[in-house]
């Protein structure tokens, strides 16, 4: 199964679950335990934390905090850090994947107004997202792992914040190493060009409603263009009473009812109408318009032949027929002066059509045009950002203080958050990557073999055969070695349940505080830094940073290196031997 793993070319869970099944065709797993792993409570809590990550992200929370933060003109390391800080606290309360979905078209959007290489910062970012996770209990699964073994093997599990001393400082430390230091051993050939590639996309002409509450005082067109220009969005014009005034309407006063023309991309365009509390042409249609729960941009590419070919959106009624609006078109680059829902479509031209999820797919089916993959954009539902928080530390306070175990109270806030109409009943599912639910519940029963018939106690003994004549923490610093490297090559959950029973396995045969072992492979199990594959985050930079594979050593080598400097004498101190 390892050598499976590290080969790469069979999916993990594939090769775990195989594992599995003849594990116990050979009775090395008892019957009545192979499906066990499924109702393991880590299976659970890691399940729910990225549901929860799903709901705090479709809020706007996260959004608001970094567009107050993140500056493209400061200084590329304080750029960095603050980002990188950003980030690290991030990955602390969320998934850190989500994290750095969250984050990433925020720092390339920053490059770009910076005329800067994407690469210079990707790295340095996805680095502390991963190093952010291992302050808290739920930032990365090895943590929840660790914690559930623990109360298997000695009754109790750790708590939240056991990890935070250890992990906070590694981070810390993490943190001005990239900052100061990492960011300048990154190659020079990384360009501005790979930045503009993954940033330049379609770019729509769309028309959004001006509503009441976007007239806080009196208000001109110009008094738009700042946010406008902070999101990449160009204010073209104005329609009043279904005409579009001449010119750019620039010193025209804004009204309630009026259309904005903009033109941009569609995560920006849904930006824009967030910060200027703008609403979607036919939000009047929309129960709760803009705030509507599970509302999602969807871009299409019209062939011919396609219904709407020829016909406007109007003539379709597509809105009263499907509850679908056309916000924006895209026409090879081209302008035009017709109003959106007044345009004759034409083949070739890029739809980008807002609805719930189910009424899309039904619109798509129904004009007859093409989804283009991946083209998807979530519509944020920013006036719920205070109360998406508050069910989220509610949760965490009762489980700090005993109250309610994590895994009930990580349900209660998917609950809250189902109930608030942050997440859909459909994307409760699609939230949770069930690659890695089938991984971790199919290697649980196989990690208890493993311990069970003494393999975990075979490779502890030979490291403390070699260790033997060393102080005890030089055992320590070897356990942490091995298990990095693993996680180099391996997911970081199948990482972790191999080295926790050997971790026990060297505090039995030494005498000394398991807690220090554990606490040891749950720093280590999550620093996979010298590869694009040991850890999610570094394989989404790949391309948009124009890394190759070799690249990652270059600050994963001394970053791991300097964390096993720090989080072994601090490890010491925090859980002495």
């Amino acid at each position: 199964m390892f050598v499976l793993l590290v080969w790469g070319r069979i999916r993990y869970d594939l090769i775990a679950f195989g594992a599995l099944i003849i594990a116990a065709t050979l009775g090395l797993v008892p019957t009545h335990d192979v499906f066990s792993g499924f109702g393991h409570s880590a299976v659970a809590i890691i399940a729910l934390v990225l549901i929860v990550s799903r709901g705090l992200s479709s809020s706007g929370a996260v959004e608001l905090v970094a567009s107050r933060l993140i500056d493209p003109d400061r200084p590329l390391p304080l750029h960095i850090a603050v980002v990188a800080a950003l980030a690290a606290g991030l990955s602390a309360i969320i998934n850190n994947v989500a994290a750095l979905a969250l984050l990433m078209p925020l720092d390339l959007e920053a490059a770009k107004k910076a005329k800067r290489a994407a690469g210079q910062t990707l790295m340095p970012l996805s680095f502390a997202t991963i190093l952010g996770g291992m302050i808290t209990l739920i930032g990365t699964p090895p943590n929840i792992v660790i914690s559930e073994y623990r109360q298997g093997v000695m009754g109790a599990p750790f708590g939240m914040f056991d990890f935070a001393p250890v992990g906070l400082t590694v981070a810390i430390a993490g943190i001005a190493f990239v900052s100061l230091f990492g960011w300048r051993l990154l190659p020079s050939r990384t360009s501005l060009l790979d930045t503009e590639r993954e940033v330049s996309k379609g770019r729509y002409v769309a028309e959004l409603r001006i509503g009441e509450q976007t007239l806080a005082e009196d208000m001109v067109v110009e008094d738009l263009y700042p946010k406008a220009n902070d999101v990449d969005v160009h204010i073209l014009g104005l329609v009043r009473r279904g005409k579009r005034i001449r010119g750019l309407a620039r010193r025209e006063e804004l009204r309630a009812g009026d259309f904005l023309v903009v033109e941009g991309e569609p995560k920006s365009i849904e930006a824009f109408m967030g910060q200027a509390g703008l609403d979607f042409a036919g939000s009047e249609k929309h129960e709760g318009g803009v705030v509507a729960p599970g509302l999602t941009l969807a871009e299409a590419i019209v062939p011919d032949g396609a219904r709407i070919q020829g016909r406007t959106s109007r003539s379709l009624n597509l809105l009263q027929h499907r509850s679908v609006t056309l916000l924006g078109v895209a026409r090879s680059g081209k302008s035009f002066q017709d109003r959106v829902r007044l345009l004759p479509i034409r083949a070739g031209d890029v739809l980008l059509l807002l609805g719930t999820p189910a009424r899309v797919a039904e619109a798509i089916e129904w004009l007859g045009v093409l989804p283009l993959e991946g083209r998807q954009t979530e519509v944020v539902q920013r006036s719920k950002a205070g109360l998406s928080i508050g069910v989220f530390m509610l949760a965490v306070a009762l489980a700090v203080l005993g109250l309610v175990p994590l895994s009930v109270a990580l349900g209660g806030a998917v609950i809250g958050y189902v109930a608030l109409g942050l997440v859909s009943g459909r994307e409760v599912y699609a939230s949770v990557e069930w690659k890695v639910i089938v991984l971790l519940a199919s290697l649980i029963p196989l990690a208890e073999a493993f311990e069970h018939f003494g393999g975990a106690d075979l490779i502890a003994n030979q490291i403390v055969s070699l260790t033997v004549d060393y102080p005890a923490w030089v055992s320590l610093v070897a356990l942490m070695v091995v298990t990095m490297t693993l996680s180099d090559f391996l997911n970081n959950v199948a990482t972790t349940l191999i080295a926790a029973p050997i971790s026990m396995s060297i505090a039995s045969a030494t005498g000394t505080n398991p807690d220090t072992y554990l606490m040891t492979v749950a720093v280590a199990a999550s620093c996979a830094f010298l590869t694009p594959i040991g850890h999610k985050n570094n394989t989404i930079i790949l391309g948009p940073g124009g890394y190759r594979f070799g690249d990652y050593w270059r600050i994963g080598l001394p970053l791991e290196i300097l964390v096993v400097c720090v989080a072994v004498p601090t490890i010491l101190f925090v859980w002495p031997l």
